[in-house]
């Protein structure tokens, strides 16, 4: 099955109701399903997902909480449509010495807390150019008819040399990142890149760019303060309430090209 065959909706009929009276109107309403994630056929958490890209959500995820480092550590993942994204790969199947709870949805939100205080290795050396965010950002969010027709999901999308390499959308603003740095595990896209989410910059998100190496992290709307001290100590460029004439950076502006 192709990825345009899945269905991502379900038609609905709601009622409108007006202070001149009432009307039916048949509503798009966006498809959310629980998967479990096993790495080394060990069940690691369970996440509510739009059930699509579920091989770059499977890495992506373990990336985001710890358990996966590095692209060549992945040898295989298995989606079964009924509820169960296996990974393999060449790690260590241990739990995290101490983890926090982030401010992710489903529960499953959980980082070390050694990931949180670590070093960060160097950025992607990229610079994005002012001229190309308006193509950005309308490129991304036109790229799926889901989010218009639902109002239910985030995106994320990275952007390199005047071309949108991915889009992913989820129920989840996390879940839609998890999909873009599982994009990158699986050589589907580079790291030397801009990403941009509709979700909030709060420290995970911020963090998971950062760690994989993606230089300018941007957002439709706000970052939060740990999110901001995380771009401040990994040297990110952190770019809120991006628009397609105007951005705020909070931190190293000099990547943004004028």
């Amino acid at each position: 099955m192709s990825k345009l065959d899945i269905p991502l909706s379900i038609m609905q009929k709601s009622v409108v109701i007006r202070p001149g009276g009432r009307q039916e109107m048949d509503e798009h309403v966006a498809i959310e399903t629980p998967y479990a994630i096993a790495l080394n056929d060990r069940v690691i958490g369970s996440s509510m997902v739009l059930p699509v890209d579920l091989e770059e959500f499977g890495a992506g995820f373990l990336f985001g909480q710890g358990y996966i480092k590095k692209a060549e550590e992945i040898r295989e993942i298995l989606v079964c449509p009924q509820g169960r994204i296996s990974v393999y790969a060449d790690v260590e199947n241990e739990e995290p010495r101490e983890v926090i709870i982030t401010s992710g949805c489903g529960g499953t939100g959980k980082i070390p807390k050694e990931m949180l205080e670590g070093e960060f290795a160097p950025l992607a050396d990229y610079c994005l150019p002012f001229a190309e965010i308006k193509s950005f950002i309308r490129e991304a969010l036109h790229s799926s008819p889901l989010g218009p027709q639902t109002h239910c999901v985030h995106g994320c999308g990275l952007w390199n040399n005047g071309r949108l390499q991915v889009y992913h959308e989820d129920v989840g603003r996390h879940n839609a990142v998890d999909k873009v740095l599982g994009s990158i595990l699986l050589g589907r896209a580079s790291n030397n890149s801009a990403v941009y989410t509709t979700g909030r910059l709060t420290s995970d998100m911020v963090l998971k760019c950062a760690r994989i190496g993606i230089p300018i992290i941007m957002s439709r709307t706000s970052p939060s303060s740990l999110g901001l001290a995380l771009a401040k100590r990994s040297g990110a460029t952190l770019v809120a309430y991006s628009r397609p004439e105007r951005i705020n950076v909070f931190n190293a502006p000099e990547r943004i090209l004028t």
